[in-house]
């Protein structure tokens, strides 16, 4: 007999940092520990806000039941990384984030590939956390058989590794990206050509040829929520 489906939790957070690991081991390693977006969720509302289970079960959709059985197993997964050096990876699990649109853009066959480049007046953004708009590209037998332009939706950059996985992307071409935003979009399964710049239709040509040069600088190296998240080539991602 089947089980009973795994019940969503509303998550109102959206991981912008999916993996912590000790000083010396990298991350990915052997000596993981997955911890669910809820069970951040939890940890967040319980520990960092010191708000109530009764609050948590509201916002998450759960019974206070469920919110205890949630806190405990996260209480034991960050002791366990802390006490014993293992590192955490954080997953998408039950969760559905809070205002996550449902993906709109035209579904596409198997044996099509995807392409999105950050877009803007025919240019690659510069900004992957910022794109306000993708164009994608659908390639069938190394062509471009239709592109169209599509909205973010105005997604947080947290949400957005999810947009695109929904949209059926399996390349993203950009130019800023921090490591968060590579992270989440490594967990989807889609590959990132980042430091691209100019008209956003060369750099497909030029990914589909083989021959796209991405700059030295791609990604976001610092990172100051306040004024953004900066690299040493300057591109920014907020």
């Amino acid at each position: 007999m089947a089980g009973r489906p795994e019940k969503r939790r509303q998550v109102q957070l959206v991981p912008e940092y999916t993996g912590f690991a000790p000083v010396g081991v990298p991350a990915g390693c052997c000596w993981r520990i997955e911890l669910a977006a809820d069970e951040l969720e939890v940890l967040r509302i319980l520990d960092y806000e010191g708000r109530s289970q009764k609050e948590a079960a509201a916002s998450l959709g759960v019974s206070r039941a469920t919110i205890a059985s949630i806190a405990a197993s996260a209480h034991r997964k960050v002791a366990d990384a802390l006490v014993n050096g293992k590192t955490i990876e954080v997953v998408r699990g039950a969760a559905d984030f809070e205002g996550e649109p449902e993906a709109s853009w035209t579904g596409k066959e198997g044996s099509i590939m995807r392409i999105a480049a950050t877009y803007s007046d025919g240019e690659i953004f510069p900004h992957f956390g910022r794109a306000e708009q993708f164009k994608l590209y659908d390639i069938e037998d190394g062509e471009v058989k239709r592109s169209e332009v599509v909205s973010s939706n105005g997604v947080s950059h947290g949400a957005l590794a999810g947009l695109l996985a929904q949209g059926g992307v399996d390349v993203v071409i950009c130019g800023g990206i921090g490591g968060g935003a590579l992270a989440a979009l490594a967990s989807q399964g889609i590959r990132v050509v980042p430091g691209a710049s100019g008209s956003a239709d060369e750099a497909v040509k030029a990914f589909l040829a083989g021959t796209l040069t991405p700059s030295a600088a791609p990604t976001c190296g610092a990172h100051h929520h306040e004024g953004g998240h900066c690299g040493e080539g300057g591109h920014c991602c907020h």
